[in-house]
């Protein structure tokens, strides 16, 4: 009896240590930090990523992130200053909280602290940004601006009350406004289209004139400048045809100038031998040989009464057939007649 009492102690024993240990044994992930309080008092000392120990039932721990991570602030509510009420679906903040800054943040915050200084502050400045524009102007013309907006005003007041908490990105989805007033500005966008093509088609039209113009000018120059081309060629090929004939009348007259300085070099110089040549005596010697070359011997009783020569039968008109055409029965008698006298004067 005493043995089984003692073996239930033991047992009992060994089941409390084990639980103590569980509960003193907790795990820490990576990324994260673990703040310890005892007693309900934050200890100074987080502890970093694995396995710890901490005293069961008067120490507790939270894990704080120290990674990127993403808060959702879901259905915010926004009255624009026209009165409309409209509604954003999900806000996503991304932040990241520094490891240093940690043990102030929780000590200020508490652990929980993304819900009043990211979720509370959303819903304050994207009402302050709201009530300052029209329903226009938040849903369409600035719209694109919200997420830088809320990201700078959110940044701007954790560099104060929160340093080490940093926002990275906010993103917005499109508010949801009345049906009655989205149905007029799908109608409003339908006429803006409209006119946004008509524009574009306005401004085909106008690159197409345009291209036009610019395709004509381009010809007309194009024209131009082969007419231009053509003319310079003519230019040139007369300009050449000019310095052919130039050169051909400068050799012509270069040729005409030697060939006359030749015939006045040649006369020159026929002159002075002829200057040399005709002395007294070889004018003498000369007269006598044209003499002696002109001498005619003459036969018979009676010496003509006229003389003809080649130059006399040169010099004298043409006659009729009938006086150069003798017969020949008269030719024949006075050729006898010259003959028989030639005889009486020999004898």
């Amino acid at each position: 009896m005493a043995m089984a009492q003692a073996g239930a102690a033991a047992a009992a024993a060994s089941a409390l240590l084990v639980f103590l240990l569980y509960s003193a044994i907790h795990r820490v992930e990576e990324g994260h930090l673990a703040v310890y309080y005892r007693g309900g008092a934050l200890l100074t000392s987080p502890s970093g990523p694995g396995y710890h120990i901490m005293l069961p039932f008067i120490t507790t721990f939270k894990s704080v992130q120290t990674t990127l991570q993403t808060d959702e602030v879901k259905n915010v509510p926004c009255g624009t200053s026209g009165g409309v009420m409209i509604y954003i679906d999900r806000i996503e903040v991304v932040n990241k909280l520094a490891p240093y800054a940690v043990y102030d943040i929780v000590r200020n915050y508490t652990a929980d602290y993304d819900k009043t200084l990211i979720f509370n502050k959303i819903h304050h400045e994207l009402n302050q940004f709201c009530s300052a524009h029209t329903l226009q102007e938040v849903y369409i013309e600035l719209f694109d601006q919200i997420d830088e907006n809320l990201k700078l005003a959110l940044q701007k007041d954790l560099n104060v009350m929160a340093p080490g908490l940093t926002i990275q990105a906010v993103r917005v989805t499109k508010p949801k406004i009345p049906e009655a007033i989205r149905r007029n500005f799908e109608l409003m966008e339908a006429e803006k289209t409209k006119l946004l093509i008509a524009a574009q088609r306005q401004k085909v039209v106008e690159k197409e004139a345009e291209t036009d113009r610019k395709k004509a000018i381009i010809e007309a120059e194009k024209a131009a400048q082969v007419a231009r081309i053509h003319y310079q060629q003519k230019i040139m090929e007369k300009e050449t045809e000019k310095r052919i004939s130039e050169i051909e009348d400068a050799a012509f007259l270069a040729r005409q100038k030697a060939k006359a300085d030749a015939e006045y070099y040649t006369a020159r110089k026929l002159a002075d031998a002829n200057k040399l040549k005709l002395t007294p005596e070889y004018l003498e010697l000369m007269k006598y040989q044209a003499i002696a070359a002109n001498s005619k011997l003459y036969f018979g009783d009676r010496i003509p009464g006229v003389f003809l020569d080649s130059c006399a039968f040169q010099q004298a008109s043409p006659r009729t057939a009938q006086e150069t055409n003798l017969p020949a029965q008269e030719a024949s008698e006075t050729s006898g007649e010259n003959h028989l006298r030639a005889k009486e004067s020999t004898g």
